[in-house]
């Protein structure tokens, strides 16, 4: 370019400007230095050949004004300020309904750090967006050529993570608390056009001077406002110069300037290529960038700057995946770091100035149902860009137009607001409007505005409405921001998803409730009326596992090993958590092979325990078909098994392996190889570090009594294997515990070994309630007691006596002090057997208030000889004779249970007279259990044993359990 030209277009500016610099100025000419620069950073920017056109994101000036460029200019190449590799998805914006996310994934990375992962770049697209234009025209109009210039998706992260100006992350000092702020993830933000200073006492002046809250609100107010109308030629000196300005005082040379100085010189690198590639006429070409970029100082900068000073970095091996995902303003708003309702109030603004300017916009054929319209098929004669006039003076010098004050607007508009506040639960009311009017007046002209903005309306029907309450989960502000348009919510077409969420769509499609609408959707599932629903129950159960909680959710129905409902009822929101759904895309083609994908990662991370890889098997064996990915974890579970050194995971361990033994005894003809290894390894490995544990601080003693139930429960199939049951009895017998919970334990074990008997540990217990100095410990004690009772069930009558024998024999002063720690030891750490003591207790004690009274406890009953003589023939009805005329088949089944054989003797022992087999010989073998099944079916009368001893029927289970067993299965079936 030439000094005279320079002259002509900006001498009288730079003239200005220096008196000003000199006027205000008392120290070095730095101001005028700045002042002059960002004149001429504006001359460079017109003057370059090819077209520069800066906006700023999501603008409706910036959108109509590019909507009137492109018409005016017709150009046949535009190059883009987006992530070059996003370009094949932008066809696919015509299937979808705006605002959606052009996104691209890695799950895996290779070159970048392991922590990082996964890896997800966003670009948000919205109607009310100078690039959505820019796309439309290009896509639209035959031999015009789009060309994304930035960055891509991979140099983002390699450029300091992609911490450029334009990038973000999820959330915010003004995030929204809707679901759908959270729309985008952890994904990095690109926006074309971030403009907003980066220095923050600039930011700050602004705010103050402007008498705004935010930036959103100055932007609005100060440069939407103002270039909405405006020409063509003022617009881009204008925006030319706020990115000056931004760029100028942005503090410091660190690595945020370098990312952005080397995303323009990869910029106009490739669009230097492609025009020496294409022999495309700059002229015709139009550069669509952010106004912080487009006036650009490096090298690189314009068609004829250096064309080998910059090496665009090759990218790294990772695997980049793209998709569109729903977007929102929401979200748009949470990630970039805007005003919570600035992007549906600029969507409002948009659509007023189009009905205002009456300018045409582009949109994709097919979106949202639009045609192309014959307007736009029109070619008009294309507008060579030359040196631009000076519009900055009379612009800057100009005062500020005064907007009229639209009063049925804002009649409109305080109307709406205290309907929908009455919706909501206020008390508004036609004061309240009327408030609310004259309160917007106010406030516009508190801050020098003769027309109130929609900031001010809020501000005002919040100061009227609000008060000091909310009375519903909506917020005045809220309210508003919802009447200016609400949260539109992005969705994409069916035609744009992968295959993977197709598949989805059409497994769901017999539900007939179009899964990829907003909102809970219910389904219920009749797999025995429909069969076909099978498929559907299915997909839904491996989604529920694959999804974020809350995109399918059961209401009716589970599915746990070896069993299956045949009617379910689903809460379904698929079109909520469309984002997800498309992302399983990304690491599959159907949700069988992510499901798979993701067992086999869990399994095999470098953290998975053995408990971690047993729920891999399970899930394997519930949702997928086949016994091969199930017998290959499971034959991984036995490695991580041998290499764990803890017992941290034990009660996982056992409560897996009980529940897939129990499925493959009923659903298997013989046990798969891997689990019967793993007993068979289990049980070795837990023998050999229970010594440890018994004496490890950090092992529990529900971890302790978790090994010892996994060995005694699988101690006959291991013994079956080839295990030697004296390993078990050394590494008890070498168990020498120090906490009292773990002694206890340890006696418990002792007894299920034979080692210890029944007698003395009841000696012991009361050994232990004799002890003054062991009573304040007594209930840790109880406490492994309790937990004993998942590997030696058989105990739950001990226990019983061992806690009644406290509550006996203890005196107030002493069991109210540790009664509180009782209660909270057994229901912090032994809730599960605590359940199988309440039972116990429940047999033992008399069901009634009345009988407690005469009541005596079994452990204090005195033992009935092993030869008491038998009741004399004629002698008085005993309760066991009673028993014989009123249950004869139960005693027959009882009797034959137990060997006896005999015949019924006497008229008076059957029911009519009757001779009937063995029960006769039922009670002359087992007085015992005759006793305690008499009581427990009410029968009155003593049993006389001719020696004047009384036997307890409460014997019958430490005597006869088997018998016991069989009457509770006899009168449970009668």
């Amino acid at each position: 370019m030439s000094g005279a030209q320079e002259d002509t277009s900006f001498a009288a500016l730079r003239g200005q400007l220096q008196e000003a610099a000199a006027a205000f100025a008392d120290g070095p000419d730095a101001l005028e230095g700045i002042l002059l620069g960002l004149v001429d950073d504006v001359d460079r920017a017109v003057r370059e050949p090819l077209e520069i056109f800066p906006v700023c994101h999501h603008s409706p000036a910036s959108a109509t004004a590019m909507a009137r460029r492109l018409r005016e200019k017709q150009p046949k190449v535009v190059y883009l300020e987006l992530c070059e590799d996003m370009a094949p998805l932008l066809a696919e914006l015509r299937n979808c309904r705006l605002p959606v996310a052009v996104q691209a994934f890695a799950g895996d990375v290779e070159g970048f750090p392991a922590q990082w992962a996964p890896l997800s770049v966003v670009a948000p697209v919205t109607e009310a967006s100078a690039e959505y234009q820019a796309i439309a025209y290009a896509l639209d109009t035959p031999g015009v050529e789009l060309v994304l210039v930035d960055r891509s998706a991979d140099h983002v992260f390699q450029w300091d993570g992609g911490a450029g100006p334009e990038a973000g992350t999820a959330g915010g000092d003004d995030a929204p608390k809707e679901e759908e702020a959270a729309l985008h993830g952890e994904a990095v933000g690109v926006e074309l056009g971030g403009l907003r200073p980066r220095f923050a006492e600039l930011e700050e002046h602004l705010l103050r001077h402007g008498k705004v809250r935010h930036w959103s609100e100055w932007w609005h107010q100060y440069v939407e406002v103002p270039l909405g109308d405006s020409d063509h030629a003022t617009y881009r000196q204008v925006m030319f110069l706020i990115g000056s300005l931004f760029r100028r005082l942005a503090p410091g040379e660190g690595s945020r300037l370098r990312v952005d100085e080397d995303r323009e010189r990869y910029m106009w690198t490739r669009m230097r290529e492609h025009l020496a590639a294409s022999g495309t006429d700059p002229r015709d070409c139009l550069y669509v960038c952010g106004a912080f970029h487009a006036a650009s100082r490096v090298e690189e900068f314009g068609v004829a700057g250096g064309s080998d000073t910059f090496t665009i970095p090759p990218r790294t091996a990772t695997t980049w995946q793209y998709g569109l995902i729903p977007s929102s303003h929401a979200a748009i708003e949470a990630q970039f770091g805007l005003a919570p309702g600035s992007v549906s109030i600029a969507a409002t603004e948009w659509a007023k100035g189009l009905r205002r300017s009456r300018v045409k916009p582009y949109v994709l054929e097919g979106q949202a149902g639009r045609r192309k319209s014959a307007a736009r098929k029109a070619a008009d004669a294309p507008a060579v860009a030359g040196p631009a006039a000076d519009r900055l003076s009379g612009f800057l010098r100009q005062p500020p137009a005064i907007d009229r004050l639209d009063e049925a607007e804002l009649l409109g508009w305080s109307v709406e607001i205290v309907r929908a506040a009455r919706r909501n639960g206020y008390l508004a009311s036609t004061a309240d409007a009327i408030a609310v009017f004259e309160t917007s007046i106010l406030l516009a002209g508190m801050r020098d505005r003769a027309k109130p903005t929609p900031y001010d309306f809020q501000d005002a029907a919040v100061t009227c409405i609000e008060k000091d309450s909310v009375p519903g989960r909506r917020d005045v502000r809220r309210l508003v921001e919802i009447m200016m348009g609400g949260d539109r919510v992005g969705r994409v077409g069916y035609e744009s998803l992968p295959p993977l969420a197709r598949d989805v769509y059409d497994r769901l499609a017999p539900l007939e409730l179009k899964p990829e609408q907003r909102g809970v959707r219910r389904a219920l599932l009749d797999m025995a009326a429909r069969p076909e629903l099978a498929a559907c129950s299915d997909a839904l159960w491996m989604l529920r596992r694959l999804l974020p909680q809350g995109a399918v959710r059961p209401i009716m129905g589970e599915r746990r090993l070896g069993e299956r409902s045949v009617q379910e009822s689903w809460d379904l929101s698929l079109g909520t958590h469309q984002r997800a759904l498309i992302e399983l895309g990304y690491e599959g083609v159907s949700i069988e092979q992510v499901l798979e994908q993701r067992l086999r990662r869990d399994a095999y991370g470098p953290r998975a325990t053995t408990a971690d890889v047993l729920a891999a098997v399970e899930d394997a064996t519930l949702y997928l078909r086949g016994r091969r990915l199930a017998d290959e974890l499971g034959g991984h579970a036995l490695k991580v098994l041998a290499t764990e050194r803890s017992v941290d995971g034990a009660p996982e361990v056992l409560r897996r392996v009980r529940a897939l033994l129990a499925y493959y005894r009923t659903s298997e003809p013989v046990l798969p190889p891997w689990i019967e290894s793993f007993v068979k390894t289990g049980y070795a490995h837990y023998c050999t570090l229970l010594p440890t544990a018994f004496q490890d601080e950090d092992a529990t003693v529900g971890q302790v009594a978790a090994m010892l139930g996994f060995l005694f429960g699988m101690e006959g199939l291991a013994l079956s294997l080839g295990c030697d049951r004296a390993q078990l009895e050394l590494a008890v017998g070498q168990s020498h515990p120090g906490d009292p919970s773990k002694t206890a334990l340890l006696w418990a074990a002792r007894v299920r070994l034979g080692t210890l008997s029944r007698a003395e540990l009841r000696a012991r217990c009361d050994a232990l309630l004799d002890n003054p100095l062991v009573v304040p410990s007594y209930p840790r004690y109880l406490s492994g007691f309790v937990h004993a009772l998942e590997p030696v069930p058989g105990l739950a009558d001990v226990v019983v006596e061992a806690v009644s024998n406290a509550f006996a024999r203890l005196p107030d002063p002493v069991l109210l002090p540790w009664l509180p720690l009782l209660i909270t030891t057994l229901r912090s750490g032994a809730a599960e057997p605590a359940a199988l003591l309440v039972r116990e207790a429940g047999r033992i004690f008399p069901g009634r208030l009345a009988a407690l009274d005469a009541w005596v406890p079994p452990w204090h009953a005195s033992p009935v000889p092993a030869d008491a003589a038998r009741p004399a023939p004629g002698g008085p009805r005993s309760r066991g004779a009673a028993l014989l005329p009123r249950h004869p088949a139960a005693c027959d089944a009882v009797a034959d249970l137990l060997g006896c054989a005999g015949e019924w003797s006497g008229p008076e022992a059957s029911p009519e007279g009757a001779g009937g087999p063995s029960g006769v010989a039922l009670l002359a073998a087992h007085p015992a259990a005759c006793d305690a099944v008499a009581a427990l079916l009410g029968c009155e009368g003593a049993w006389d044993t001719g020696r004047g001893a009384d036997v307890p029927g409460a014997l019958l289970t430490a005597r006869h359990p088997r018998a016991g067993e069989a009457w509770e299965a006899v009168l449970a079936r009668s």
